[in-house]
């Protein structure tokens, strides 16, 4: 197989014969089989050219198709084809072989999610075929790609010719004279690397289950749960479901690759239906008030609402990528701004380590590599040209937030914010007259609190009760709220 495009040698067509073949240029693909003849150095030749893009938008036709059968002769690198107007059944297999490639539909779909109009139907459009109504003859020569432009490929060609299209009644040609230009592809190479793309992203996804069960157990407590922001772990599952359709309909469009795609689906469909959609569920409950006589309508009602709003932001989001796909990289970096709403919490509340670091790097890193991968390696099966500038800014951004929710973790919600705008806090080790009691019980461990000098080891709440500092401060992590009457604590 190759690809390549094809242009009119002169500035666009000037023949009657197919006046709605206004297009000068366009991409082309050349679907050909090759059988060794009785003659040394002769093979003879059979296939199939798609040209793509040869017709103005308001036609239904989007592409034409001519058969072609010739010799080639290897010596020479010569090529000599002529158009083929045999029964459909000779080629019955082509569609199928072209239907199944991944190197051909993958770049189609490609070129139209970054490139095309989303408007133009690839697949379910009909095909001119121009061999009945014209004398085809293609002369092209053959020439091997050097090793420092075949993208680490072995045995890639590359094929410059010319098409010269006499009308069958000649009345002149049917259109005029067409150069091509195009280079074999490897499929092989492209299933491999469709295939280590798949398993790269099952093992992310592996990872990332690792990673939420490890923040799950971290934050396995009501207060733990009520400090984690419900918007950063419903963003980054809406950003999974978007990879899983979009996984979903890979396999779907290459049947060959299907159970590849499908198993990396799949895991994706795990990490946010049950996982992130489970610790959406728990943070959800933290965060919502308890009222002893609050029936059950009233809460499946709340629940409704709330899975409404995350499948209602879930559509949307596909539709507005759909109208703004000029703009797909901006709305690709606004998808990775899902660590912002955390960090927002973290200042308005004034959370104490809501999330583990090992979280907090782990899913910055596993976030990163699709998006790095698809625009900044150079050799991807998805034909997208790579964008170094795009993934500096995408990791830097990333980067960015990671270290906000660090410098969090590790020197307070509010660490840059300067002391003399900041809201007076409660102190838990606040000035009290020792000489009122000078022993008391802690009543969490049960053991004597000395009250006869000052010391770090005790707390004192608003309500004037006498802790440990230890033991209030694990207490608070798992309720803000007074051992001892059960009064409401402020943060600490």
């Amino acid at each position: 197989m190759l690809t390549g495009d094809w242009r009119f040698l002169n500035s666009a067509n000037n023949s009657s014969k197919f006046p709605d073949f206004k297009k000068s240029k366009g991409n082309s693909v050349l679907e050909l089989m090759s059988t060794p003849t009785k003659i040394t150095g002769v093979h003879y030749v059979q296939g199939v050219i798609i040209f793509h893009g040869v017709f103005d938008d308001e036609h239904d036709v989007a592409r034409a198709k001519i058969r072609v059968e010739g010799v080639y002769i290897w010596p020479f690198r010569q090529l000599r084809m002529v158009g083929n107007s045999g029964k459909e059944s000779e080629f019955g297999q082509e569609d199928d072989y072209i239907l199944s490639n991944p190197y051909h539909l993958l770049g189609v779909f490609s070129s139209q999610v970054f490139q095309e109009s989303p408007q133009e139907k690839i697949w379910k459009t009909p095909i001119y075929e121009m061999e009945k109504h014209c004398n085809i003859e293609i002369a092209a020569q053959i020439s091997r790609v050097s090793s420092m432009q075949n993208d680490g490929d072995h045995d890639r060609y590359h094929l410059d010719g010319l098409m010269e299209t006499p009308s069958v009644d000649d009345d002149g040609d049917c259109f005029s004279p067409m150069l091509l230009n195009a280079t074999s592809v490897n499929v092989e190479v492209y299933y491999n690397k469709a295939v280590n793309y798949t398993l790269m992203v099952t093992f992310i996804s592996f990872l990332q289950v690792l990673l939420l069960i490890r923040q799950m157990e971290h934050s396995n407590t009501h207060s733990g749960a009520a400090k984690v922001s419900i918007l950063m772990i419903g963003h980054q599952a809406i950003m999974d479901a978007y990879i899983c359709l979009l996984h979903l309909t890979a396999g779907i469009l290459v049947e060959s690759l299907f159970n590849a795609f499908a198993t990396a689906a799949f895991f994706k469909f795990v990490v946010f239906s049950i996982f992130e959609m489970r610790y959406l569920l728990a943070i959800w409950k933290a965060n919502r008030p308890m009222n002893n006589g609050e029936n059950w309508e009233a809460m499946r009602r709340e629940l409704s609402a709330l899975y409404s709003r995350f499948y209602g932001i879930l559509l949307g989001g596909i539709l507005v990528t759909y109208e703004f796909l000029k703009y797909f990289r901006f709305i690709l970096l606004l998808l990775h701004s899902f660590w912002i709403p955390q960090i927002i919490i973290n200042i308005v509340r004034d959370s104490r380590k809501p999330l583990h670091p090992h979280y907090i790097l782990g899913i910055t890193i596993t976030r990163l590599a699709v998006p790095l991968y698809a625009f900044g390696c150079p050799h991807n099966f998805m034909r997208i040209e790579p964008d170094k500038k795009w993934c500096v800014c995408l990791s830097i951004f990333m980067g960015f937030q990671a270290s906000i929710l660090l410098l969090q973790h590790y020197f307070g919600s509010r660490w840059f914010i300067p002391r003399q705008i900041l809201p007076e806090k409660y102190s838990y080790y606040r000035r009290f007259d020792p000489a009122a009691n000078n022993a008391t019980d802690c009543v969490i461990c049960m053991t004597t609190i000395e009250l006869s000098h000052r010391s770090n080891d005790c707390m004192v709440t608003p309500c004037d009760h006498f802790f440990h500092s230890s033991c209030l401060q694990r207490w608070m992590d798992i309720k803000m709220e007074c051992p001892t009457c059960r009064r409401p604590l402020p943060p600490s």
